[in-house]
């Protein structure tokens, strides 16, 4: 299967398609169906014994619901250039999407937000972000680039101040292993198991209780001093994304579970409301 690594491949077009098919349980004669191609066409496409015009790949691509960054491989590697560009959020191409991101940071203060690629790395952060990262240690804070799991999930980042750490961990790998599962990145799969390897408190089964579980959502429960905030997590992606880069972003925003936490985040607003931040400066 090709990974979302962003480089090219040398496995022919119809292996890489086929691979896709497979990997969304799809037959041929549905996917045919799907995409208006016969069966007998797309069989000799996956064997190579037809070339797909850059058309075919990209409706095949469609259908089956290739990532942007594999789609680009599909592309090279039938014999084209690749269809959707890749930009750095601080490239002068992206300066509207860029602005937009950081609009919705600073919208969402005095509750902490932020952004981040594919693989968890952190792009932007709004000021109130500081509320969680003040327990974090200054030389995990200082990596480049910093990944807000690995902030989350390390002994020396949040992990140890996370009341309900079992619970808030089992959801985080989970959804991290679905998501490389889902997107065939073997790259998110290293990241799950460097997580997973980290040593940790509790027991991930540990049955939830009244004191630290919601009957409708998991709540993040973080002690910092002598206050426990409670947060609920919302991810919000761009949705007509043509450029791998937006396409992969994603901006978390954790919002008081309770009025404690939204009291807390409300004191200290007048002090963490700034400029969005960079996270990288």
């Amino acid at each position: 299967m090709t990974t979302n690594t962003g480089t090219a491949t040398s496995a022919s077009v119809g292996a890489l398609l086929r691979q896709w098919r497979m990997h969304r349980r799809v037959s041929q004669l549905e996917l045919s169906n799907e995409a208006a191609i016969s069966t007998r066409h797309l069989s000799f496409v996956e064997t190579g014994r037809s070339q797909p015009s850059r058309d075919m790949v990209l409706r095949i691509a469609e259908h089956l619901e290739v990532p942007l960054r594999d789609r680009n491989q599909l592309l090279m590697a039938a014999g084209f250039a690749p269809r959707y560009s890749e930009n750095d959020l601080d490239s002068p191409g992206m300066a509207s999407a860029r602005t937009a991101v950081r609009e919705i940071l600073a919208a969402h203060e005095p509750y902490p937000a932020l952004a981040v690629d594919r693989m968890w790395n952190v792009l932007e952060t709004n000021a109130a972000v500081g509320v969680l990262t003040q327990v974090v240690s200054p030389d995990l804070l200082a990596e480049r680039p910093l990944n807000a799991l690995r902030m989350t999930l390390h002994p020396e980042g949040m992990a140890p101040h996370i009341a309900n750490l079992s619970q808030w961990r089992a959801f985080v790998l989970g959804g991290l292993r679905r998501s490389a599962l889902a997107f065939a990145d073997t790259e998110m799969l290293s990241l799950h198991d460097e997580l997973a390897a980290y040593p940790h408190h509790g027991s991930d089964d540990r049955q939830p209780t009244d004191t630290d579980a919601n009957p409708v959502y998991v709540p993040l429960l973080v002690q910092v001093g002598d206050a426990r905030l409670s947060f609920l997590a919302m991810m919000a992606t761009f949705g007509t994304a043509l450029d791998v880069t937006l396409s992969e972003l994603v901006i978390e925003t954790f919002l008081p579970a309770d009025a404690a936490t939204a009291a807390y985040l409300a004191r200290h607003g007048e002090s963490a409301r700034a400029p969005t931040s960079r996270a990288g400066t």
